[in-house]
């Protein structure tokens, strides 16, 4: 799997890459899949390039584990046109953006080929024999150890980890979690030495996350409609993406991120996975 530099917001690919964003992904997820390989067996052989892993091809499950535990995002646009079941799960009156939630809750979402992932219930997950009922007992065990997992980990580098979704697959009988885990892209993060005051004083988080490429989009019309435009990623707007990437990357790894040297990276990345399967395989 090579991780590209491509960008996708409301489910449609921008059209401008992002320089070292597929390198970002790629190390954060390597690095968080391997701390949490005791919970759950993943998909990962081998990292033989910043951009590239190779791994086990299993059968996903049609269906993102995702966890909540604050009320952000997608939940809190939700909860602001007046709905307080998401997914199946009930949500208290009197919430505000970014309010921590009585306890992590999992709002599932489909997992279309084509079109927008759609909310669903455990209840109609079942119902419509997506995932069998032992199944999915197996990947909400799964998916509660590893946020718990993550939100032990990201405390240590001064963040709560706020939502984040997790993606499983079946080979030979056994589930493996697979794609990309703890990544500025499918997780959200604050800072927190100032949550509590930011949400005394009704001021916006400080997030670690892909939420303000989306917030960008939104304050420029566009929320992946079919009569709305992508706004114009000027080389300012593509520049300041790159650079917010690397931030989140130092950020939640507690590394220096380590800028490739060689400029052809379609070259690098052919010559380090084929040298890799070469030893796997011999």
């Amino acid at each position: 799997m090579v991780a590209t530099d491509r960008i996708s917001a409301f489910d449609v690919v921008l059209p401008r890459a992002i320089p070292y964003k597929g390198q970002v992904l790629n190390q954060i997820a390597a690095k968080f899949l391997r701390a949490t390989e005791d919970i759950v067996p993943n998909w990962i052989m081998a990292v033989p390039d910043p951009c590239a892993t190779i791994g086990l091809l299993c059968q996903p499950f049609k269906v993102e584990m995702v966890i909540r535990g604050y009320l952000s995002g997608h939940a809190w646009r939700e909860y602001q046109t007046g709905k307080r079941t998401i997914c199946g799960e009930p949500l208290p009156d009197g919430l505000r953006e970014n309010d921590r939630l009585p306890a992590p809750i999992i709002t599932p979402t489909t997992k279309a080929a084509v079109g927008h992932d759609e909310d669903i219930s455990k209840e109609e997950l079942l119902r419509q024999g997506i995932v069998s009922a032992s199944d999915y007992a197996l990947l909400e065990q799964y998916t509660h150890a590893l946020f718990k997992r993550g939100t032990e980990l990201a405390a240590e580098r001064g963040l709560i980890l706020v939502d984040t979704k997790y993606e499983f697959g079946k080979l030979d009988g056994r589930i493996y979690l697979i794609d990309e885990i703890h990544t500025p892209d499918s997780s959200r993060y604050f800072y927190a030495d100032s949550y509590e005051q930011l949400q005394q004083e009704g001021k916006p988080q400080r997030q670690l996350s892909k939420e303000f490429v989306r917030k960008w989009l939104i304050e420029n019309g566009f929320q992946g409609k079919d009569d709305q435009k992508v706004p114009e990623m000027t080389d300012e707007i593509v520049s300041s993406i790159s650079e917010r990437y690397i931030e989140l990357f130092q950020h939640i790894t507690g590394e220096q991120f380590a800028y490739p040297l060689e400029m052809d990276v379609l070259e690098r990345v052919e010559r380090n996975v084929v040298a890799a399967l070469q030893e796997l395989t011999s």
